[in-house]
């Protein structure tokens, strides 16, 4: 019988973990892999894949993906809420290495390893206590006294909108503006046919 799988956080032998997904034969190291996961081990799903949407660096691409698996599994087949999931494990192990050659002078070759990885993410349901604190730290971001302070999406949202709205209104006033010119310059001037002045009147 197999001992705990202590990389996915059990300790007790045939224990279920959590919700898995995982994908085999990444076109990449192992170790760069790794630098990606260690970003969102522990995390609630929101945050995780806010990170990764803004981390640049490929394996942040694929291992999104495989978070976006494992949570559609556990939405699917366990009927579970995505905003109450973190990260319990997430893990990169090696591959099968593929062997290439470079020709290099006098006759030799140089062995090129194309490295490969196997990438695992554990998803498991946050704790009641930890679910509200949570929730209440995502409000908080989002119209609470982080918005406030340093511009949060509500803000950012309100900004966005009045300006539109200026933009318009500051459109539709030259545009009336512009039509009133032409028409002031369309309109021609009535000039008078008999000019009265002081000549005139003596020469009479």
């Amino acid at each position: 019988m197999t001992g705990p799988k202590l990389n996915e956080r059990s300790f007790v032998a045939g224990e279920r973990t959590g919700i898995r997904a995982s994908v085999r034969g990444s076109r990449m190291s192992a170790s760069k892999a790794r630098v990606v996961l260690d970003l969102i081990r522990g995390r609630d799903v929101v945050s995780a894949d806010q990170i990764l949407q803004f981390t640049e660096r490929e394996a942040a691409r694929v291992v999104r993906k495989v978070l976006a698996s494992a949570v559609a599994n556990a939405v699917n087949n366990d009927s579970l809420e995505a905003e109450t999931l973190y990260v319990k494990a997430c893990y990169a192990d090696e591959g099968p290495t593929l062997r290439r050659f470079k020709p290099r002078a006098r006759g030799r070759a140089t062995r090129i390893n194309k490295r490969t990885c196997h990438i695992t993410i554990v998803l498991d349901v946050i704790e009641a206590d930890l679910l509200a604190v949570v929730q209440a730290r995502r409000e908080r971001a989002v119209t609470g006294r982080r918005a406030g302070r340093t511009g949060g999406v509500a803000d950012r949202r309100a900004r966005v909108t009045k300006s539109r709205e200026a933009r318009t209104t500051k459109s539709d006033e030259t545009t009336q503006n512009d039509d009133i010119e032409a028409t002031a310059v369309d309109t021609p001037v009535a000039e008078n046919e008999t000019t009265d002045t002081p000549d005139a009147e003596e020469t009479n």
